[in-house]
């Protein structure tokens, strides 16, 4: 079975997001992949690799196909859906701050 499903985390699948989907796959006994729509089989990555995951560079608004097989696979595709269309980052109050790059802006004139 599978599903598609639109990336609502502001971050896409990169960092917390990506984290916590790997764990959410982890937790089911089924086998669950992810890839973007139009890549076919080809394209799909084991979901429960940081990496893998991480590696496809999924932003924000992008949609994904998630697969599973197996046992649970109806409630992994249900907990991976409900994920991904929620925005982790709300309770993180230092997400807004890690976009401006202001923190980084004196470090670029120290090597002259």
């Amino acid at each position: 079975m599978e599903q598609i499903v639109e990336v609502v985390p502001a971050a896409g699948l990169h960092a917390r997001p990506a984290s916590k989907l790997v764990k959410t796959a982890n937790r089911f006994d089924a086998d669950l992949s992810i890839g973007r729509p139009d890549d076919g089989d080809d394209g799909l990555v084991r979901a429960d690799s940081m990496l893998a995951v991480t590696g496809l560079n999924v932003a924000h608004g992008e949609s994904v196909r998630v697969v599973a097989e197996g046992p649970e696979a109806t409630a992994a595709l249900d907990a991976i859906e409900a994920l991904l269309t929620n925005p982790v980052e709300n309770g993180d109050g230092e997400a807004g701050n890690g976009e401006d790059g202001n923190t980084e802006a004196g470090n670029g004139e120290d090597g002259k």
